[in-house]
C-alpha cells in the first residue's frame, strides 16, 4: 500500500470544522504498562467524566515535532487546532457523519496511546455502554522501542467473570464486547478472514495479539498463518487476564522524519480508512461509511 510517506489531498484546504465536529476526553483509566511506565490502579472504572472540547477554530496545524520517541504525542500546551485527537476527529466526523469518543492513555503533556471509538457503536451495547473498553477503536501509538508510529484497529478484552468475585466496580467482558465478535469472525472463508488476509498478506499491515497475563503473537507478511492462527491466539489469552487484538500500519520514524505534519495526519487517515470494513464487521452495527462522503 506504501501510505507512508505519500501527501493525501484534502487536509491542507479543509474547510472550518462545524458544530457537530466538537471533541470529547474520556478519563478514563487504564492499567498496564507501556514503554516502561505503569499507568492505572485496581479501579479501572473511576473518574469517568466527559470534558467538551469545542471545534477547531482554524486551519489544522499539527507538527511532525509533536511526536517525540522519547516522552510520547505532545498534547498538552497547545491549541485545540494542533492537538492530533482533535484533528483526526474533525476528519472521521465528516467522513463518517459519526460521534467519536477520544480516549487515551498517558499523563500530562506527553500521551503514549490515543484511541477514537464509534459513539453509536459504545450506545448500542444492551450490556457493556457505560465504557469504551467493549468497543472496537481506531488508534495511534508511538513505540520507543520500534522507533515507529503504529495505526489502525485495536478490540481489547477484560477478565472473564467466570464466577469471579472481585470489586463490586470492576470491568468483566461481557457478551457484547467486540472481541467476541472478532473471534467469531476468525474463520476461513469469512468476510473478517478476506479483509485481514488483504490487510496483512498484501498491504503491509500487522496484526498483534497480547494479554497482560500471556505472551504475544505477531503476524505479517505473505505467510502470516491465517485467520485461524489468530483466533488461537485470541483464545491463548488467560482468563483472568486482560487481551487485546491489533491491526495496525508501521510508519517507520526515518518516514516520519520525511513528513510534515499534514501529511502525517492524511497518512492517519488513509490507514484508518484501510481498516474501516474489518472494523465494520466487528461492532454491534456497520456505523463507518466505507468510502468517503461527497
Amino acid at each position: 500500500m506504501g501510505l507512508g510517506g505519500k501527501k493525501r489531498g484534502g487536509i491542507g484546504a479543509c474547510r472550518l470544522p462545524t458544530a457537530d465536529a466538537v471533541g470529547y476526553y474520556l478519563a478514563a483509566p487504564f492499567r498496564g504498562y507501556k514503554n516502561g511506565v505503569f499507568f492505572g490502579g485496581q479501579n479501572m472504572t473511576k473518574a469517568r467524566k466527559v470534558f467538551a472540547v469545542p471545534p477547531l477554530p482554524v486551519r489544522p496545524a499539527f507538527k511532525r515535532a509533536f511526536l517525540d520517541f522519547e516522552r510520547g504525542i505532545r498534547m498538552g500546551n497547545l491549541e485545540p487546532h494542533e492537538r492530533i485527537t482533535q484533528i483526526i476527529k474533525y476528519h472521521l466526523v465528516t467522513r463518517h457523519r459519526q460521534d467519536f469518543i477520544i480516549d487515551k492513555w498517558g499523563r500530562g503533556v506527553y500521551w503514549q496511546w490515543i484511541c477514537w471509538v464509534v459513539r453509536a457503536n459504545r450506545e448500542a451495547k444492551p450490556i457493556s455502554g457505560g465504557y469504551n473498553f467493549s468497543c472496537a477503536k481506531f488508534f495511534i501509538s508511538l513505540e520507543r522501542d520500534e522507533r515507529e508510529l503504529e495505526a489502525g484497529l485495536q478490540i481489547e478484552r477484560a477478565a472473564l467473570r467466570r464466577g469471579r468475585r472481585g470489586p463490586a466496580d470492576e470491568v468483566y467482558a461481557e457478551e457484547d464486547w467486540d472481541f467476541f465478535r472478532l473471534v467469531k469472525g476468525l474463520r476461513k472463508r469469512t468476510p473478517l478472514a478476506a479483509e485481514l488476509a488483504r490487510l496483512i498478506g498484501l498491504e503491509g499491515f500487522t496484526a498483534h495479539v497480547g494479554g497482560s497475563g500471556s505472551g504475544s503473537r505477531t503476524f505479517r507478511g505473505r505467510r502470516w498463518g491465517g485467520a485461524a492462527a489468530v483466533r488461537r491466539a485470541c483464545e491463548t489469552i488467560p482468563d483472568d487476564a486482560w487481551g487485546w487484538f491489533q491491526l495496525y500500519y508501521p510508519i517507520p520514524e526515518k518516514e516520519l522524519d520525511a513528513m510534515d505534519g499534514s501529511e502525517i495526519v492524511d497518512t492517519i487517515l488513509a490507514i484508518f480508512g484501510e481498516v474501516t470494513p474489518a472494523m465494520n464487521l466487528v461492532m454491534q452495527g456497520a456505523f463507518l461509511s466505507a468510502a468517503p462522503k461527497p
